[in-house]
């Protein structure tokens, strides 16, 4: 007798599968559906980076640490204010009945020698440079980490496609099971394992659909966005350029030696504020002295210094100068991390490459291995169990095609930060 399998779903029992698999997939679309209320679809890559200029927290505190900088730069300027003195002497003394008291008025001013104002000027702008060249590291390091951000967020989003899709074979499995067992061409134990399947499958979709939620979240708060994403709706892991590793890079290209070497100019700059810190200040004092017992007023000239007797900052010159020698082992440190970071970064890339290449060609053989296995498990020539590792392996190859994309964003934002620029936009 022969069987032809059309739609099983005509049949009572076919059914309740068909329910059963539709009310599964329903629930993932409405646990993924439930914030769209308060949510909006994330921007491209691109528009993402403008806006997070002036939203993301961690890009605003370098721009208010750069201001600081030169805020105090120009500070370091500064002359030192004058001082107004004024002093009562003989006060409640009289002579033949006149009061002796004299009133003297003064002001002083310090003048500093040695250059120490032109030192704390020079210590002034090397901080400032300092925290240019951090805000510039910060800003590179961001664009890079919003890169991986966005292209996690777009990866656990095809995955969550996968899990879907997979429960979807995974019901179409069902429902053709359920009729090739009631037409007595397969035991019930191949139903009960399709149903196990199907369960699996809703499982790792529920566990997706979390994932890709959490990605999302994860990706505004990254950008300081004040709603939350409800799915990537601009293609990026697919539609990246790849771009070569500079011919002419060298490692003083690398933001974190570039920040590395200007914190040891401002630590050597302050050498010379710590040499000078002992020398005297001299204070020139202009005044007038009033005479209580009469109208007669007289000038006062004073002049005063401190006597560098006990301390001439040999302690605060000293501990500067180990500063300065630490600050240059971590240039060093930086150089050599420098230059094996782009060593990596450049085989990375070329790695991602390669394995993106061998995964795009495996899910397509994976593609037809279904096809032809669906085929042959309708005609009755596959058996159940062949016909799951098949749609598992497919699903693995398309998640392993998925997993290349990112490890090759990866691997681009890796050798953007080692080379000082984005990977995906114009230099900061």
């Amino acid at each position: 007798m022969k069987i032809q399998y059309k739609r099983p779903c005509a049949l009572v029992r076919g059914r309740s599968l068909d329910h059963a698999v539709r009310r599964a997939l329903l629930s993932i679309f409405v646990a993924a559906a439930m914030p769209a209320a308060q949510a909006a679809d994330a921007p491209s890559y691109g528009a993402l980076l403008q806006q997070a200029q002036v939203n993301a927290p961690q890009l605003l505190e370098q721009a208010a640490n750069v201001r600081a900088a030169a805020a105090d730069a120009r500070q370091a300027g500064a002359r030192l204010n004058p001082s107004l003195n004024a002093v009562s002497e003989n006060i409640g003394v009289s002579q033949a009945g006149v009061s002796q008291r004299e009133n003297t008025y003064s002001v002083t001013q310090v003048f500093e020698l040695g250059d120490k104002r032109a030192a704390r000027i020079e210590a002034g702008q090397r901080r400032s440079l300092a925290a240019g060249a951090l805000e510039r590291q910060t800003r590179i390091g961001f664009a890079n980490e919003l890169a991986i951000a966005y292209a996690t967020a777009e990866a656990m989003q095809q995955r969550q496609d996968v899990a879907k899709a997979e429960l979807t074979r995974a019901g179409d499995d069902l429902r053709a099971a359920d009729a090739l067992v009631k037409a007595g061409r397969e035991a019930d134990l191949r139903l009960a394992q399709a149903r196990a399947s199907v369960a699996a499958a809703e499982a790792a979709a529920q566990t997706a659909t979390a994932e890709t939620t959490a990605a999302l979240e994860r990706l505004a708060a990254f950008v300081g966005a004040t709603e939350a994403y409800t799915r990537i709706v601009h293609p990026f892991l697919g539609t990246v350029a790849a771009r070569p590793a500079s011919a002419g890079w060298t490692p003083a290209d690398s933001p974190a030696l570039a920040t590395a070497s200007a914190e040891r100019d401002a630590l050597a700059a302050q050498v010379r504020i710590e040499q000078k810190r002992w020398m005297p200040d001299v204070g020139v004092t202009l005044g007038m002295r009033k005479y209580g017992w009469t109208d007669d007023k007289a000038a006062t000239v004073g002049i005063s210094a401190s006597i560098p007797l006990f301390d001439r900052n040999k302690g605060g010159i000293d501990a500067t100068r180990e500063r300065v020698t630490s600050a240059a082992m971590r240039v060093e440190t930086a150089r050599l991390d420098a230059v094996a970071a782009h060593r990596s970064a450049v085989a990375q890339v070329a790695a991602s490459e390669r394995s993106l290449q061998a995964a795009e060609q495996g899910e397509a053989a994976a593609g037809d291995a279904y096809r032809l296995g669906r085929i042959g498990y309708d005609a009755g020539k596959t058996s159940l169990l062949e016909l799951l590792a098949i749609r598992r392996q497919l699903s693995d190859a398309t998640e392993r095609t998925i997993e290349a994309r990112l490890a090759r964003v990866r691997a681009l934002a890796a050798l953007s930060m080692a080379e000082g620029r984005t990977a995906f936009g114009e230099a900061p």
